[in-house]
Parts: structure tokens; sequence; C-alpha cells
């Protein structure tokens, strides 16, 4: 077989797309993000405020440029000049030259406009007692050191702000993130086990981490560059506009930014292809945390097959597919950054070789070198806005498809409490068949339960025996009847008042990754320690769990992997008699039981039947003999009931399969 014939192989579904998921355009899937966003709106905005400020900021910082230049360069010009002869003998001394004649030297125009300058910045300073000239009139040093702190007095201000600009909106994107994922934990919930039936467990678990850190990422870095990266923007091209026009400038600056534009188109399409191949990758790496849960859930088939090598290739093909999709996209998206630098720094390059052949001064140019050197950067960030805007609207995508999804049990508004089961329950001709499957699972039963009763359903694999007991717990809704509690359809009844009253041991014991005390507990919350020793006595555990040093606060790790088969299966009992319900539902509760064990819990679920409705799926008959009722079910359809004697007496069905049992277990 060939890699590529390998690799389409190992994924059916190419791309990972759920049965759920939908399209939705960008406009939909922000604006119901900023439904999450609202609540912190105050710390959005602060951030966007900041940012605006940080932007902004560079207006002063490009301002110091020209001043800090003309207290330098005029004075490396007077000390570069070569020597003059003296000067002829004057009546009187000559004054040393002021700081507008030093600067004369660099043109009357210039000096005209720097002695302006001068003389509003010593007006201004004057009010504080502070003195730019000497005595003779000459330029202070101090003036270079002003115009130094006053420029990274702006430089620390800019730096604030960017701070507080990136903590606030971090701060609201992990918000934002910590409530959508408690969204989505919370609608999971919700949905009923068809839904979790034919969802991939690894794919839901990539939605609900994965994706939502993009989102994040919209939030705490986007939405900063986005308020911050135009006003940089903006602040150099207003500087560099006023500039130019005061400096006779304009019309060269007008022909390079005509060509700005031209780099965006790029952008834009650029844009559109990394969100097609950005969708493509989250469902790819969606479809790989899968495969990796499967694996480690599944580890101790894939080590009893020794299936190790094959797993492990399998996985590198659909990690391999996971790589090429990463790379499809990084082509896209590395282009932008050199693709909009280039541009702007061609376009500022061309702008100031203009100047210098128009006869410009070096003094007059380069107060535009910062705003273009910074320029790139900006661009560069606003150019990316548009590919991590595609990124979020396909995470957004997958979110909000698994939100949109209501495969869930429909509650009546005015659906009925139930604080106890005081007379019977009935199935009313059931019949079920799975959504979407045309075949009856459960064809017309009928039969009804009086409090206090035991009833055992038996049959072979794939009978409906579990169907009957999830209909009853209504995990699932019947297609046709009803299933009657004291009178009422179950459906009538608030579905957390019904599952109060039902209790169940289901036939997989799943266990949390908790102490054995917490498990016990699960679901009685306010439980004490005595009450739960005293569950696990009846349930026969407590022998094993005081034979470990840790006692009931033993750590069984995930889904009871410390324990065997049994002992998980007696703390699941434990669970279900320690919160006491007055219908008790045993899933073939006792078939991971040794015969030792299996007695000792038989007894067990005997001293609960008193004042107790006992609805039990058998798989080793001889833990049935005293049900009031056996139904014996077979492709759906009740063939046979009655007691243990009846049913054996009967020579049907029931003695064949009690027949079969008892002949495994001599040759055991």
């Amino acid at each position: 077989m060939s890699r590529k014939h390998k690799e389409r192989s190992a994924a059916p579904n190419q791309f990972g797309r759920e049965w759920f998921d939908r399209d939705y355009d960008a406009k939909t899937v922000y604006r119901r993000l900023w439904g999450y966003a609202r609540r912190y709106k105050g710390m959005i905005l602060a951030g966007m405020l900041l940012g605006m400020l940080t932007g902004g900021a560079w207006g002063p910082i490009f301002m110091m440029v020209r001043p800090m230049a003309e207290q330098l360069i005029p004075q490396q010009t007077v000390q570069a000049a070569p020597a003059e002869p003296a000067p002829a003998p004057a009546a009187e001394p000559a004054k040393p030259a002021s700081a507008t004649e030093q600067l004369a030297q660099t043109g009357a125009k210039e000096a005209a406009k720097v002695g302006k300058q001068l003389s509003e910045a010593e007006r201004l300073f004057a009010r504080f007692g502070i003195s730019l000239s000497n005595d003779d009139g000459s330029a202070r040093t101090s003036v270079l050191v002003l115009l130094l702190l006053f420029f990274a007095g702006a430089v620390g201000l800019k730096m604030v702000t960017q701070y507080l600009n990136q903590y606030f909106l971090t701060k609201a994107g992990m918000k934002v993130v910590m409530d959508l994922r408690n969204t989505m934990f919370a609608h999971l919930q919700q949905q009923s086990l068809a839904f979790h039936g034919r969802s991939d467990v690894g794919k839901l678990m990539s939605r609900a981490t994965g994706d939502p850190s993009i989102v994040q990422t919209i939030i705490s870095s986007t939405m900063s560059d986005l308020c911050r990266a135009p006003f940089e923007v903006l602040t150099a091209v207003v500087f560099v506009g006023a500039y130019a026009i005061q400096n006779g400038m304009l019309g060269l600056l007008l022909i390079t930014v005509f060509g700005y534009p031209l780099c965006m188109v790029p952008v834009v399409w650029i844009g559109r292809q990394i969100r097609r191949w950005t969708a493509r990758m989250l469902e790819q790496s969606a479809g790989m945390g899968s495969n990796f849960h499967e694996n480690l859930t599944c580890i101790r088939v894939v080590k009893a097959y020794n299936t190790e090598a094959s797993e492990t290739e399998k996985y590198e093909l659909v990690n391999l597919r996971q790589y090429k999709m990463n790379m499809r996209a990084v082509r896209f998206s590395i282009l932008v950054g050199p693709l909009t630098e280039l541009v702007a720094m061609v376009l500022a390059g061309a702008f100031m070789m203009m100047c210098a052949f128009k006869g410009f001064s070096f003094v007059q140019i380069i107060p535009l070198l910062p705003p273009f050197l910074i320029l790139y950067k900006p661009m560069k960030q606003i150019g990316r806005i548009q590919i991590a805007l595609e990124n979020g609207r396909a995470a957004l995508q997958r979110i909000f498809s698994l939100l949109d999804v209501h495969d869930e049990l429909v509650e009546k508004p005015d659906a009925l409490p139930i604080a106890s089961f005081r007379d019977s329950i009935v199935f009313d001709h059931v019949s079920f068949r799975y959504q979407g499957s045309g075949d009856l699972i459960v064809n017309d039963a009928n039969f009804t339960i009086k409090r206090g009763q035991m009833y055992a359903v038996v049959g072979s694999t794939g009978s409906g025996k579990s169907t009957l007991a999830n209909l009853l717990a209504r995990f699932y809704d019947v297609t046709s009847g009803h299933v009657l509690l004291d009178g009422h359809d179950i459906r009538d009844y608030r579905i957390a008042d019904l599952r109060t009253v039902i209790g169940a041991v289901t036939q997989e014991s799943i266990l949390f990754n908790d102490t054995i005390a917490a498990n016990i507990a699960y679901g009685s919350p306010g439980a004490t320690r005595e009450q739960i020793v005293e569950a696990a006595k009846l349930a026969n555990a407590h022998a094993f769990i005081m034979a470990h040093p840790e006692g009931y606060e033993r750590v069984v790790g995930e889904k009871g992997f410390v324990l065997s088969g049994g002992e998980r299966q007696r703390v699941a009992i434990a669970r279900a008699i320690l919160r006491n319900p007055p219908i008790l539902i045993l899933d073939e509760a006792t078939s991971a039981l040794d015969t030792v064990t299996e007695q000792q819990v038989q007894q067990a679920i005997n001293n609960l039947m008193q004042n107790r409705t006992i609805f039990a799926i058998a798989h080793r008959l001889s833990t049935i003999r005293n049900a009031d009722c056996i139904l014996v079910l077979e492709r759906g359809v009740i063939k046979e009931r009655g007691t243990h004697e009846e049913l054996y007496a009967l020579g049907g069905i029931y003695r064949r399969l009690c027949d079969i049992q008892k002949e495994q277990q001599q040759e055991a």
C-alpha cells in the first residue's frame, strides 16, 4: 500500500468537519463575540484608548528631532570650519555669537525660523525661572539637556501606555475565553446522549480548548494592533504632511503616498486564502487530537494486540496532514509582513531621495527619518490584522457551530416537580429508534412496575435491554408511546427532579480521577464520612478500600484505572446506594464481579429492595432469581415475562439462556 493511499485511508473525513458544522459570515461571528466581550467593555475601551495614546505618543517624539538636530549640527559645523584670518581690531571687543547668529550659518531662512522658535521657547521657560541663553545671548547647553529630557519623557509615556494597553486587552481576552469555555462546557452537559454518541470526543475537546485560544489572540493582540497601529501611522503621516507643507515638500509627498494602496490588494487576497486553510487546519488538528485521545483511552487493547507500531504509523500520517495544512497557511501569512515592509521602505526611500535631489538641506530632511523608519512596523501590523481576523473567524465558526446545536431533551416551561416515587412505573406501548435509523430498537413494550418490586430484563446482546433503562431515566425520549411515573408522562417532569429519584449503576463503571470517598459521594455533596463508609459496606467495598494504606483517600486514577474491574463496580454501586434513590437501575451491575463478590453484592441489593423499586438488566441470570418479574427481550420485542420459576418451566428463550450459562459455569 502506498503512503498516499495510507494517508487517505487514515481518516475518511478529510477535513474533520462534524455533522453540526456550518458557515457564518464575519459580521455574524464578531457580533456574537462582542456579546461575550461586552461585559468587559470598560476594560476593552480603556485598552483601546491607551493604544490610541501609544500611537499618538510618537508625535512629541517626532517634534523633538529637529530642535535637537539644530542644536548639534550647527555647533559641529562651526568647529569643523577652517581657521579664518584674524579680524581687524575694532574699537570695542566683539560679543560672542548668539544662538540665532550661530544657526544663521545654515541659511537666512532657517535662522529666522529657528530664532522665532527659540524666542518662543525662551519666553515659555522664563515663566518658570529657566533661562535658555547666557548673559551674552549665546545658547546654553541646557537647551539640549531639556530637549533630551522632553524626549525621554515622551518615550516613557509611550512605554507606560503601551504596557497598560496590552495588559487591559490581554486580561479582557483571557476573561472572554474563560467565559466561552464555560459556556461550551455547560452547553455540552445539556446535550442528549444521542448528540454525544454522534460526536467525536477528541474534536469536541479541540473546540473547547484550542479554538478559544485563537479568540484570545484576537482580543489581546490583534485588537491592540488595531487601535495602536493606525494611530501610529496617522501620527507619522500627519507629522510628515504638516512638515512637508511647512517646508514646501507636499508635492513630493503626494507622489509617494499614492503608491501605498497598491500593497493592500494582495493582502486582502492572501487573507481569504489563509481563512480557508486555517479552517481546514483547525479541523485537521481536532482530528489529530481525537486520534490521540482514542489511542490513550484504548491503550489496554493496543498493548494486548501488539499494535503499537501500526498505531504510531497511523498517528504519523495524521500528523503529516496537519503539518501540510499548517504550511499552506504559513506560506500565505509570512508574505504579508515582508510585502508591506518592502512597499513602505521603498516609498519612504523614494520620498527622501527626491527631497535630496530638490536641494533640501540635511537639517530639513533629518526630522523625516524617525516617522519613515517606524512606519513599516505598524503598516505590517495593519496588514496582518486582516490575516488574524480571518483566522479568528475560522475558529469562531467552529465554536458557534457547536453552541448552535440544540440536540437536547426539551423540558416543558410548566414542567412538574417530583420529590418522591409513590405508586408505579408504566411502559405504555413504548417504541424507540435512534435518530436517522429506520430500525426499532424497542418495539411496543408494555409493562407495569409497582413500587417496591424488582423487574429484570434479559436477552442477547443488542436486544434492547439497556435502551429500556435509558428510556426510564429519560436519557432519550420515546419515539412513540409513553413512560409514566405515578400517572404522569416523564416528559412532564423537571429533568433534574426526575434524575434525583432515579439512580443508576451502569454496565461500564465510570469513576473520576479523584479519591474513593469523592467518587462514592459524587452526586451527594452533603454526605458525611460515616454515610460514605456505610454505603461502601453495603456494597461490600469497605474491606478492599481499607486494605490500602490511603483508604478512602486513595486516588483511583482516570476512569478508576488503579482499581480492578470488580473494585470499580463496587465503588459505583456504593455511589448509587449513598444517593438513596427510590428507583434504582442496575445495568448489568454485577457482570464484573467474581462469584463470591457477586453473592455479597446480591445480598446488598436484596437488602436495598425494601421500599425501593429495582429495574435490573441482567447478564448473569443467577442474580435475578428473586425478581418479581423477568422480561425476556428479543430484537426489541418482549417475548416472555414472568418469574424465574414460571419462565424456566415455560421452556422457551429464558430456559435456553439459563441452560447455556449453567453449562458455561460447569465447564469453567
